[in-house]
C-alpha cells in the first residue's frame, strides 16, 4: 500500500522566492532519496503564505528510511540549512493519507474551441 504525505507550509509571504528555491532543490533530492515527488506548490491567488508539498511512499517504516537518506544528502543537508537560516518557512505541519477512491476513469476531453457558427450548424 501506497501513502501520501502531505505538508502543509506557512510561509513569510516576503520569502515566497526563497520557497520556490527550496522547492526545486528538493526536486531532486527526493526522488534520489526514495520517495515519489508529487510537487511542491507555492503561492499563486488567495492566500501568500500557504503552500503545499506532496509525494507518494510505500510506508512509514519507508518514510523512516528515506528521512534519513535525505537528512544525510548533501543537497538535502544544504536545503535543510537554508531554510533555517532564511527562515521561510514559519510553520510546517504533515500529515500521511491513503487513496481509497482508486481507480479512477479516464480524463474525458472536451472540444473548447467552437464558435457559435459551428455550434449553430450542428
Amino acid at each position: 500500500m501506497t501513502i501520501t504525505c502531505f505538508i502543509r507550509y506557512e510561509i513569510d509571504p516576503f520569502g515566497k522566492a526563497a520557497f520556490e528555491q527550496y522547492a526545486r532543490t528538493w526536486g531532486q533530492a527526493i526522488p534520489r532519496c526514495g520517495a515519489d515527488l508529487i510537487g511542491y506548490y507555492a503561492p499563486h491567488e488567495g492566500s501568500a503564505t500557504t503552500a503545499y508539498a506532496a509525494y507518494n511512499i510505500e510506508s512509514l517504516a519507508a518514510y523512516e528510511a528515506y528521512r534519513a537518506r535525505l537528512a544525510a544528502d548533501p543537497a538535502g543537508k544544504a536545503n535543510y540549512e537554508f531554510a533555517r537560516r532564511e527562515k521561510f518557512i514559519l510553520k510546517e505541519d504533515r500529515v500521511f493519507l491513503k487513496l481509497v477512491s482508486g481507480p479512477h476513469g479516464p480524463r474525458q476531453f472536451f472540444r473548447t474551441d467552437v464558435t457559435v457558427k459551428e455550434e449553430i450548424a450542428a
